[in-house]
């Protein structure tokens, strides 16, 4: 697919500065969260220690075990899941012109969760590895099922008809896990530890087969970003820039079914983190759409990274899930949110 041909005008060299100077600020906020998330923990690890265990490790040492056993993978889910969501939040806000969609609009969430209790109830799948496939799977057929549904009737699938569309598949399906976890209490053991989302319980066993999924989604979300600076204007304004309308919505609906699915199966419904970093991003580089794409899949492992961190140190010895830790923050900020764009305001 050819990105479509759009004339932009070229920023100012003073405005050109700043989104570099704020592109190579978040680049180095990552790096240090990199950091704290291999240091930090109900074992501290010194930075330095951390350096030489990436660099010449000892398996005799418990500290290099640690960044490199547990805290390594642990870190490299973190960093593709949060970019992920990050940047299918951008593309749903910006297909649907919905400053508070974020990627359960098209029932990912809800799709994986029916597929997995659904092969642990009739399938007798309990391996973590297996289970990640059906969760996937799920996320992508009621995607499909989505745009499908939207696209009923006359014209193609518009923001709204996905939203409607989306609701009701996600009540329903809702509806039918609940059922399931009520009449079979042996998938509730299975489904409350991955409904919960966490970094610590991700199936690494998973993560290169799904790395495809990520690496096509990213880039689809870079071919889409001038589609949806032109989607922003409306349809009509979109067309006479020589925007393929149909192409550029499923192109950007496939990223975030690719992007949402692979994360959900990985790492569980992580809430807030695909609604919560395109506002940031924007506050940082403004409404661009591509640049929103860049700073999106920084800012996402940002976020999540620094929500597993903090979900370690809080109640040591144990810990929070990040799932829960990014509910936690993710209210505020939801409620911060509306009260900033004056969404519930006569």
């Amino acid at each position: 697919m050819r990105a479509p041909a759009l004339s932009v005008a070229r920023p100012a060299a003073p405005l050109r500065r700043r989104r570099l100077g704020a592109l190579a600020g978040l680049a180095v906020l990552l790096g240090a969260v990199v950091v704290a998330a291999l240091a930090v923990g109900a074992r501290p690890v010194p930075p330095g220690v951390v350096l030489d265990a990436l660099l010449s490790p000892d398996p005799a040492l418990p500290d290099h075990l640690v960044v490199r056993e547990l805290r390594l993978p642990r870190l490299a889910v973190g960093l593709l899941v949060g970019a992920a969501l990050g940047v299918a939040g951008v593309l749903m806000q910006g297909i649907t012109r919905n400053p508070l969609a974020d990627p359960g609009l098209l029932g990912i969430n809800a799709g994986a969760s029916l597929a997995l209790v659904g092969a642990v109830r009739w399938a007798g799948v309990t391996d973590p590895g297996r289970l990640v496939w059906f969760a996937f799977a799920g996320a992508g057929l009621v995607a499909g099922l989505v745009q499908a549904l939207g696209s009923l009737g006359r014209g193609a699938a518009t923001p709204v008809r996905l939203a409607l569309a989306g609701a009701a598949l996600t009540s329903l399906l809702a509806s039918l896990v609940s059922a399931i976890l009520l009449i079979d209490p042996e998938v509730l053991q299975v489904y409350r530890f991955w409904v919960v989302g966490s970094l610590a319980g991700a199936e690494r066993s998973a993560l290169l087969p799904l790395l495809p999924a990520f690496t096509l989604g990213l880039g689809l979300a870079v071919w889409a970003g001038a589609a949806l600076n032109a989607l922003a204007l409306g349809d009509d304004a979109a067309r006479s820039l020589g925007v393929r309308i149909g192409l550029a919505r499923a192109g950007v609906l496939l990223a975030v079914t690719l992007l949402s699915g692979a994360s959900v199966a990985l790492a569980g419904p992580v809430a807030f983190v695909g609604l919560v970093v395109p506002h940031l991003a924007r506050a940082a580089l403004g409404p661009d759409q591509r640049l929103g794409v860049l700073a999106a899949a920084l800012l996402g492992p940002v976020v999540l990274l620094l929500a597993d961190v903090a979900g370690r140190v809080v109640l040591p010895p144990g810990e929070v899930p990040v799932g829960i830790m990014t509910g936690l923050v993710g209210g505020p900020a939801f409620v911060w949110i509306v009260r900033r764009l004056r969404i519930l305001q006569p």
